[in-house]
């Protein structure tokens, strides 16, 4: 409608763009971090990231404190927090957040392909994984009890399936051949998919997007 234009703006993604600008601003400072580094306990650490947007994460925590139980505190509110973006989200922002996840889904089923391969229990490997990167098909890990097991269980049915096509049968899973594919996945098809979606959306998105991709690129050439 002419003359109303204004009240479109923004319509798909303006709720979103209003909480990312809600979490930039409770980004810790450096103050913050000053005082952090100054807490001679994880007790007084808790106690100053209570004043900040960090709020009570680790309020339900009543006993003794652990940098482990920390880390994966920060990782269920970053999970959860991602999680409720990316079901709020329209494409083509839906298609990107889900490009995020797919590094650590890789990054997962090299984990677990390797543990096989040093025949690791598939039950003791599953938490080392990455929350970004879970996905459906985890939960059945248990059938697989050898690397190509592995691969027609999970690997087939999964968003990766699309990057694993060129890279390597399950009948070439060796623990040089894992290295190979791990390098195909990331540069030769998953970097490769993302730069070229970037691209395509155009605008800030691609202006901001080529440079990192490019340099995680590089980055691939050494892992």
């Amino acid at each position: 409608m002419p003359g109303y234009s204004e009240f479109y703006f923004n319509v798909d993604h303006g709720y979103l763009e209003g909480l990312v600008r809600g979490f930039k601003g409770g980004i810790l400072t450096s103050a913050d971090y000053v005082n952090l580094a100054q807490c001679e306990t994880l007790e007084d650490l808790k106690l100053h990231l209570q004043t900040t947007d960090y709020g009570n994460f680790l309020a339900n925590e009543t006993g003794p404190l652990t940098v482990s139980t920390i880390d994966e505190k920060l990782k269920t509110k970053l999970l959860t927090e991602f999680h409720y973006f990316r079901n709020h989200a329209f494409e083509p922002l839906a298609t990107f957040l889900n490009f995020v996840t797919y590094s650590y889904m890789i990054d997962n089923v090299i984990l677990l392909i390797t543990g096989t391969l040093h025949q690791r229990p598939i039950a003791e490997l599953v938490p080392k994984c990455h929350p970004l990167g879970s996905f459906e098909q985890m939960e059945a890990v248990s059938i697989a009890s050898n690397p190509t097991e592995l691969f027609n269980a999970i690997l087939v049915d999964t968003p990766l399936a699309a990057f694993f096509q060129d890279c390597l049968s399950e009948n070439d899973l060796d623990e040089m051949n894992i290295e190979i594919m791990r390098n195909k996945l990331y540069k030769a098809s998953y970097l490769e998919a993302f730069y070229k979606f970037c691209e395509k959306q155009g605008g800030t998105t691609a202006e901001i997007m080529r440079p990192i991709l490019e340099v995680r690129n590089i980055q691939s050439l050494f892992i």
